[in-house]
């Protein structure tokens, strides 16, 4: 299941281009003058200072994109078919730069180059050209209501989109929410994660190097509770879009509350991966699993980090996965051979050294890892913890790191409800050779997306969001269309029945 080579050498130190804030199709400073320092999360150096955002800056990005929607703007008079050669002109400029951006994707997020490759960058162009196809498709209904009435539906816009993206998959999160956001006409204020801003503005002189008018995107780089929050709290924007944190999320519903916002939220997991002893091959189990959790340095919100193992099989998969995460090769993710790189910063490097350790307080077996890997960096070995009970910590919370709990039992029946017993549904993954299991679970669990035999494969038709917890709405396939347009009914007085 590793990645295969990727297609051409990275830059491993690619020359920042852009650094401050996108307004109008211009870059600019910041109002106050302030900037952030951003670091390589594998060499921990500074890599540039960047134009810090706050409400001033918001508020012209706001007033940029309020005037690319008004009525008669070249944005809202073009084809609907011309917004698609838009998107579909920026997924080839994507791909044309495909060295430098996946390589700056490495240098700023400090994940294995091979990812920032195949998932980062192509999904980031696949999902552009989905959307492209979308914007002339996007219809109405006629509606046979009684009386002498001719009645239909049309789709519009909802306006002015604030999206807010994180630091995990910043290129893909930046065109899950661009991409239908555009198709439907919108206009947008985005805000990148304040670790990893570098490929959002890169990208942004894309966008306008593809012919988008001045004012469709607006990208303001800041920290959460200055930038974000003036995003979440400014009466004009209309829809807020969030990737990240639970509690973050929370606090996005209640501002937006006061301004009727929609809104869409994409939150946090912690995803069953349920293994039974009729699936096909244990090693190949051990290898799914394994994958589902240290994908992105267990960096990811649909991270399986749960793992139920058959008590059959238990002692074996034990064995087998801990060899596994024991061979996996950690360091310098501009190596091909490297299989896992740092954590994002110092913050989440802590955080998950702590729930290493409160893990092995409440009892739980450290089978492997749980120490810094190296001394330079923010990396961590794949960690594995054995005989973990549903109360602990490490089973509860979301660690957002490589660290893998592995329990057992005994039933479906009992698995499914060890499963559900979560305030989070984001994901969830069953191994077995049985069709009527695998149809059990995927009915009972209480996840958004739910694979059978394999974990984390995404796509951009399909629709990708959690329950409980972990969210609110979809994003990617037509449900992200439905979640950026308002549906209008038309009633229009009549002689005669129509």
């Amino acid at each position: 299941m590793a990645l295969p080579p990727a297609p051409f050498p990275p830059i491993r130190q690619p020359e920042i281009k852009y650094t401050q804030l996108f307004i109008n199709n211009e870059f600019i400073d910041a109002v106050s003058g302030k900037t952030f320092p951003v670091y390589n999360p594998a060499t921990e150096q500074k890599i540039a200072d960047v134009s810090e955002g706050d409400k001033a800056d918001v508020d012209k990005a706001v007033n940029a994109a309020k005037a690319a929607f008004e009525f008669g703007s070249p944005w809202q008079q073009m084809d609907a078919s011309g917004r698609g050669r838009l998107l579909l002109k920026l997924a080839d400029l994507i791909d044309r730069d495909a060295v430098y951006l996946s390589s700056l994707e490495t240098f700023d997020n400090g994940k294995i180059f091979k990812e920032s490759v195949y998932v980062d960058l192509f999904g980031s162009s696949a999902v552009l050209r989905y959307y492209a196809g979308w914007c002339d498709k996007i219809q109405g209904k006629t509606v046979p209501i009684d009386g002498n009435f001719f009645c239909y539906t049309r789709r519009e816009p909802v306006g002015i989109c604030g999206q807010i993206i994180p630091w995990n998959f910043p290129m893909p999160m930046m065109m899950w929410k661009i991409g239908p956001a555009l198709a439907c006409g919108n206009v947008v204020v985005l805000k990148p994660a304040e670790q990893t801003p570098l490929n959002a503005l890169y990208i942004a002189s894309l966008i306008k190097e593809a012919g988008f008018p001045p004012g469709v995107v607006n990208v303001i780089p800041g920290y959460g509770p200055t930038a974000g929050a003036a995003i979440t709290n400014h009466p004009d924007i209309n829809k807020i879009a969030f990737t990240g944190s639970t509690e973050t999320g929370k606090l996005i519903m209640k501002t937006a509350a006061d301004t009727m916002k929609r809104v869409t939220l994409e939150l946090g997991g912690k995803c069953p991966v349920v293994v039974f002893d009729d699936f096909e091959d244990i090693d190949k189990a051990v290898e799914i699993a394994h994958q589902a959790v240290y994908f992105a340095a267990g960096q990811c919100c649909a991270a399986g980090s749960r793992t139920y193992v058959h008590e059959a099989i238990y002692d074996e998969f034990v064995k087998k996965t801990v060899e596994r995460a024991r061979n996996r090769p950690v360091g310098d993710p501009f190596n091909d051979d490297i299989e896992m790189g740092p954590q994002i910063d110092s913050a989440q490097f802590d955080k998950i050294l702590n729930m290493v350790e409160s893990g092995k307080k409440e009892g739980a077996v450290l089978e492997c890892g749980g120490k810094r890997h190296g001394t330079t960096g923010y990396f961590i070995e794949p960690t594995v913890f054995s005989n973990v009970t549903e109360n602990m910590r490490i089973c509860r919370e979301e660690i957002f790191g490589p660290v893998q709990t592995v329990m057992k039992f005994s039933t479906l029946e009992e698995v499914i409800k060890k499963a559900n017993d979560s305030c989070y549904g984001l994901a969830a993954g069953i191994l077995t050779g049985s069709i009527d299991k695998a149809l059990q679970f995927t009915s009972r669990v209480k996840a958004g997306t739910v694979w059978v035999n394999w974990y984390n494969f995404l796509t951009s038709q399909t629709p990708y969001g959690g329950f409980k917890e972990s969210g609110i709405g979809r994003e990617l396939g037509e449900d992200a269309i439905n979640a950026y347009t308002e549906n209008k009914t038309v009633t229009i007085k009549t002689s005669s029945k129509f």
